[in-house]
């Protein structure tokens, strides 16, 4: 399995705006450890990223697939470097910030204005009894 045209157009686009060139990667293969039994065992499908000017190295087994894992760290190495540069959040430090405030408790004034609120509208409805006669 190869990585699409797009995907690569991307990640090269991403470098370009980050200011990494090819140059900067000092890559080498390991063996990977874990799931996938002979073919991991047998090839150097683990790659060892490292960025030279900032020092940040990335190691990716996630694929069986020397090229797939190339991709890989290329593209994590790229949102590591993107977040020390910038210094801005991330998207995915957004996304997780978002989940963390969804499934945050309330604040207990927070609570008291949402059902103050509620009750509002409960006693509005009440009100809004059948007109006799009709």
């Amino acid at each position: 399995m190869t990585v699409s045209h797009g995907k690569l157009i991307d990640l090269q686009g991403r470098m370009q705006n980050a200011g990494i060139k090819e140059d900067d990667f000092e890559e080498h293969f390991v063996r990977s450890s874990g799931a996938g039994g002979q073919k991991v065992n047998k090839t150097s499908s683990c790659v060892v990223l490292k960025h030279k000017p900032t020092g940040i190295e990335v190691k990716c087994q996630i694929e069986r697939s020397q090229a797939l894992n190339r991709f890989l760290a290329r593209r994590i190495l790229v949102e590591k470097i993107e977040k020390q540069i910038c210094g801005a959040k991330s998207a995915s430090e957004q996304r997780a910030w978002k989940i963390r405030k969804q499934k945050a408790k309330r604040s207990k004034r927070a609570k008291e204005k949402m059902l103050a609120n509620k009750r509002h509208q409960a006693e509005k409805k009440r009100r809004r009894g059948s007109i006799d006669g009709f």
